[in-house]
């Protein structure tokens, strides 16, 4: 039986482990083809040796679809290729007009949440200033009384209700404790369930004897919303 020759490859400054490696020749076939056989190609994995076959079959593939779209439809395949570019051209361009449209509607909005927020502040601002003009002339109307007495101690607050003008009013009795006749000025202070003086008022009462009681209400200036209190800031007798 003949023998088959063996072909050994070393690779250059591989030394004596390279040198015992021994590559069998495929037959006449590689001897035909020329092909060289390398301590590289040896070593590549089959993975690695495979990739440029599977792009190139990738690639054929995606080609000859697009061939086969353009054909089934009776066009080339610049032609679907050019169409689909437009298509998504127009996808694009869709979705910045809706990207656009968004924007604004959240402008809009939030134009809309300052100009509630401003008109709040604005609202506020206005109620604050109409209750310290109220303290301030009820205040007045007291201190404008020269030579009174101190007669908050005659003064009972009754129960805080609503009237059928919307107001909030609240009924005082007075009494009188002093030894002669006395006419009054009550400030009453209308507060909220803080205590912050949302509004303020100045009654009169007219002369009581001594130890002579009377009745007096007091009413806000203005319409009072949620839980409202009533005080006797100030009293004086004359």
């Amino acid at each position: 039986m003949d023998r088959q020759s063996h072909t050994r490859v070393t690779a250059p400054g591989a030394g004596a482990a390279a040198r015992g490696a021994r590559v069998t020749a495929p037959g006449a076939g590689a001897a035909a083809t020329g092909a060289r056989v390398t301590a590289q190609d040896l070593d590549a994995s089959p993975l690695r040796r495979r990739r440029p076959a599977v792009a190139g079959v990738l690639t054929a593939a995606l080609v000859g679809a697009a061939a086969l779209a353009g054909c089934s439809s009776g066009q080339s395949a610049s032609s679907v290729a050019s169409q689909a570019v437009s298509a998504a051209e127009k996808g694009a361009s869709a979705a910045a007009s809706a990207a656009s449209a968004l924007a604004s509607a959240a402008g809009g909005a939030g134009s809309a949440l300052a100009s509630v927020a401003s008109g709040a502040g604005s609202a506020l601002a206005s109620a604050e200033a109409r209750a310290s003009e109220a303290v301030s002339a009820a205040s007045s109307a007291v201190s404008g009384v020269k030579g009174g007495l101190d007669a908050k101690g005659d003064v009972t607050v009754g129960a805080v209700t609503t009237g059928t003008d919307n107001r909030t009013q609240v009924q005082l009795t007075v009494t009188n404790h002093g030894q002669v006749s006395y006419k009054y000025v009550i400030q009453v202070n209308f507060t909220d369930e803080s205590g912050k003086v949302v509004d303020a008022t100045a009654v009169t009462v007219p002369e009581l004897a001594a130890g002579q009681s009377g009745q007096a209400a007091a009413r806000s200036n203005r319409e009072l919303s949620g839980t409202v209190k009533a005080d006797v800031a100030n009293a004086i007798r004359y």
